[in-house]
Order: structure tokens, then sequence, then C-alpha cells
């Protein structure tokens, strides 16, 4: 079964004339589909763990956690903090099928990641690899919002993407209903790296949504590390706080 909406077809027109926002739903008085005000008031991301991005009282830091038990990624790339409106947008683009949401958020990741590669703060990856979803959560969604959030990236980025790269063979409970430690175990074994592909020696870059704990980016990128890869970066939309922050 393939639900996935097809990359070759636009999933929203962007037409070249004055749109509303789709935050505010005022004139953006230009092609953009977010106007400058809501753009600016985004929950933008600037104080963080420089390893997991976790939001942190100033920068330059590395939490506890990643002290502790470094992750297997190099570091996450993430715009914003995982609160109002973001969560919101986010939610409405995963689970009422928003797709110009997913889209408009995309396209200012892909330019938050251009400007750090025009200012040599971060190297370009060889490709963009989508966290996989398992088989009967993407029966029930119909697509899957990390892979449609990579094909934007690799449109706007150039940077190339492989679909099928990473597998999820074996059906786990849904992460947001566990806490950080059953969220390490329910990943046990649930990933693999599909047979044909080879990544020794490249530098990937996993896309999600969303990061919460960073269990799933740190069993992908294990993965990906013990398979040869040279380094794995995360980029994502969104990163939560800390519990109870």
């Amino acid at each position: 079964m393939h639900c996935q909406p097809e990359h070759k077809h636009q999933v929203y027109i962007w037409s070249k004339i004055i749109q509303n926002c789709l935050i505010c739903d005022e004139c953006t008085e230009s092609a953009e589909s977010v106007c400058n005000a809501c753009e600016t008031e985004l929950p933008w991301l600037i104080e963080q763990c420089e390893r997991c991005a976790l939001p942190l009282p100033m920068e330059g830091l590395i939490c506890g956690q990643c002290q502790r038990h470094p992750p297997a990624f190099k570091q996450v790339v993430t715009p914003w903090a995982y609160n109002f409106p973001i969560d919101t947008l986010i939610s409405r683009f995963k689970h009422q099928a928003r797709w110009p949401l997913g889209r408009m958020l995309a396209r200012l990741l892909a330019q938050h990641l251009q400007h750090r590669f025009d200012n040599a703060e971060l190297d370009r990856p060889d490709r963009l690899l989508p966290v996989p979803m398992a088989r009967k959560r993407l029966r029930e969604r119909g697509f899957n919002q990390a892979l449609m959030v990579a094909r934007w990236l690799s449109k706007a980025l150039d940077i190339p993407y492989h679909e099928h790269a990473l597998l999820r063979p074996h059906e786990t409970v849904a992460q947001q209903d566990l806490d950080a430690k059953a969220r390490k175990r329910n990943l046990l074994n649930a990933f693999a790296l599909a047979p044909d592909v080879h990544v020794a020696g490249q530098h990937l870059a996993l896309v999600d949504d969303v990061l919460t704990t960073g269990a799933t980016a740190h069993s992908l990128a294990r993965l990906l590390i013990g398979a040869g890869a040279r380094q794995v970066d995360i980029y994502c939309l969104a990163r939560t706080p800390r519990p109870g922050a």
C-alpha cells in the first residue's frame, strides 16, 4: 500500500500573488505564506544545548543529559521551541493533514539551514533520511510527515533524500505515550537499514518534525554510525522543552 502523496505533484499551489498569512489570516502583502509580524513572533530557539538543542538559560552550553550520556548524533538543528503557535501548527499539519502549514514550516527551516551553510556554521550533509513511521501509524494517518518535510527540504536545499533507507520492521507503542526510559526500551531493535543502502563514510541528516527526548534520533544515529556513517545530524521543525519547564 502506497499512501504517501506522490512527490512529483505539488501538495499546495504557491501562486506568485499576494497571499493571506497562514497563521493570522491577514494579507501578507507579498507572495509569502506568513507575514513578517507572525514570523518574527514565532518561538525562535536561541539559547540551547549545543548537542541536542534542549532550551537552556544561555548559549554555548551542553545539557547535563548530553554530558552524562552523549548521543550518537553530532547535533540537532532546529529553528523553534515547541511552544505556541509552533506546537499548534505542527499538530494541524500532522493530525489534520494541513499540508500547507507543513510546507510553510519546512520552507522556513530550509532558510534557517541555508543561512547556517552560507556562514560555514554547518556542513552540508550528503543525504537527508526521513525518520520512518510504523506501518500501522502510516495506515491510520495516510502520510509520514517526516518524509514530506524531507522532500520539501531536499528541493529547497538541493540535497538528495532517500525515502526507504531506514526501515521500521517492528510495531512499537506510540512514543508520546511513554516517559524517557520507556521510550528507550520501546526503540530497542525497532529500526533497520535497508539491505541495499550503503552509508559508509557519509554525512547524513535525519529529518523529523519534533524532537522530544531524542530517543528515536539517538537510536537511528547509532544504527547509521554502526553501519559506517561519518556523521549524523538531526534536522527538525521544533524541540520540546524539558518536562515541567
